[in-house]
């Protein structure tokens, strides 16, 4: 897509079994097909039909009525306190330059806040450090491998 959208970027949590195959897909075309991570890496212990909405939160991001954008969240720890591990970001390729990946961290960070946290950690791909920094996360250790990608631990802590 060469133009920014006409119609707003709306993100929700999954509702429904069309929401969760949308959301596979465009995990699976930008991990598995554009990036080349194995699929026994990225689908896990909180994909599973009984995780959805109980232990982990899946989003979806549309443009008008089409699911362009995904990302998940779940509990876990930063510093010993609970926190929100935010994961999995995904805007199809015909749909990136136009701010929605800005926009799904910060709509994926409105819906853990509202959850009640106020911590939050991910595993950014290290040529992302900076979306990432600039809604408050900082960097956490030396660079690592993941899914053959390199990987730094970001935090975001209360000041």
């Amino acid at each position: 897509m060469s133009t920014p959208p006409d119609a707003p970027f709306t993100v929700h949590r999954l509702r429904d079994d069309a929401d969760w195959e949308a959301a596979r897909a465009i995990r699976e075309r930008v991990f598995v097909e554009e990036q080349a991570c194995p699929p026994e890496e990225e689908w896990d212990e909180h994909d599973a039909p009984e995780a959805r909405g109980a232990t982990c939160v899946h989003l979806l991001g549309f443009v008008d009525e089409t699911p362009v954008a995904a990302a998940r969240w779940h509990e876990a720890e930063v510093e010993g306190a609970p926190a929100a591990k935010l994961e999995r970001f995904a805007v199809l390729p015909a749909w990136r330059g136009h701010g929605l990946g800005r926009a799904l961290v910060a709509a994926a960070l409105d819906d853990a806040a509202a959850a009640g946290h106020t911590r939050f950690v991910l595993h950014a791909q290290a040529h992302l450090q900076g979306l990432y920094g600039a809604f408050g996360f900082r960097p956490v250790g030396a660079p690592f491998w993941e899914a053959g990608i390199e990987h730094v631990k970001m935090v975001r802590t209360p000041l």
